[in-house]
């Protein structure tokens, strides 16, 4: 069995003392926190994204602490060894510290280990009070998705000088507030190696670049199970979708022209043994 993994083991791992990159992926059940976990994930992400890949919405906004709080523990019931890390969901840190700190309670109580908010420096008192509860935080900053209608999209950042070096104070602040990772999405390959070296904390890229201290991608997007959206980043390792249509076609075929289930495929009764049937069919079980 894999090493678990924990905040303290995630928050020694720097690229540049030596460490091998952290690897984070997406899981919202159980059955696809077994497979992440079997692969050997260090980080298991309960993201908003599931509002995206499973709930079929077209950004994050939709799902609330209460949806996050459902697939977070069904992913906790698989005892990943992977750490569970859960997205704080839109205006479940926004609005007051009290409710932040409820709010991510809430989550840790469903089985998160850590949870993950997105923004720079105007989060800091909110993960100041998280982490004062004894709840760990991971930081995203960059092109947060929360903020798609701010940003107007989903549209790279940091690619004016201001704007990197505002993301590079913002990582920064992060640190100091507590964070004990960041997330560092959506930005030049040069701006998430200046994230990366201006902070003693891992960072873990998406469409960040390979300066980083790991990299996370969707489970959905890495096994080819979406095909709606396909950002630049992303790097299929499998076409899950094919296969699974393939399959379900073959199936439904073999339904409509008999052939399946066969005998081997179903249960039989012997006609001497009428309790069995009974059984079965309860009193109104043929007997001889």
């Amino acid at each position: 069995m894999a090493a678990r993994s924990t905040v303290p083991s995630v928050r020694g791992r720097k690229v540049r003392r030596g460490d091998v990159p952290l690897v984070m992926v997406t899981a919202y059940d159980a059955p696809s926190a077994r497979m992440v976990d079997a692969a050997g994930v260090d980080i298991i992400l309960v993201g908003d994204s599931v509002a995206m890949v499973v709930l079929g919405h077209d950004d994050t906004l939709q799902v609330t602490v209460a949806d996050m709080a459902h697939h977070t523990a069904a992913v906790a019931r698989a005892t990943p060894s992977s750490l569970v890390v859960t997205d704080m969901p839109w205006l479940s840190y926004h609005v007051s510290v009290a409710d932040t700190v409820t709010n991510a309670a809430a989550l840790v109580r469903a089985g998160a280990e850590a949870v993950k908010v997105e923004g720079g420096r105007k989060r800091v008192p909110m993960i100041e009070a998280l982490v004062d509860a004894e709840i760990p935080v991971m930081g995203h900053i960059g092109l947060t998705p929360q903020s798609v209608n701010a940003m107007g999209g989903f549209k790279v950042q940091g690619r004016r000088q201001d704007a990197a070096l505002a993301l590079v104070d913002d990582a920064r602040a992060l640190e100091a507030a507590g964070c004990f990772s960041i997330v560092i999405e959506g930005v030049p390959d040069e701006v998430g190696r200046m994230i990366t070296d201006a902070v003693d904390v891992p960072t873990i890229g998406i469409g960040a670049g390979a300066g980083c201290d790991g990299q996370v991608l969707v489970f959905h997007d890495v096994l080819g199970l979406e095909e709606r959206v396909t950002p630049k980043f992303v790097r299929r390792y499998a076409e899950l979708s094919t296969e699974a249509v393939r399959g379900l076609s073959r199936f439904a075929e073999d339904v409509r022209t008999g052939a399946f289930p066969t005998e081997a495929e179903s249960y039989s009764a012997t006609r001497t043994d009428p309790a069995s049937m009974r059984g079965l069919y309860g009193s109104a079980a043929p007997v001889d």
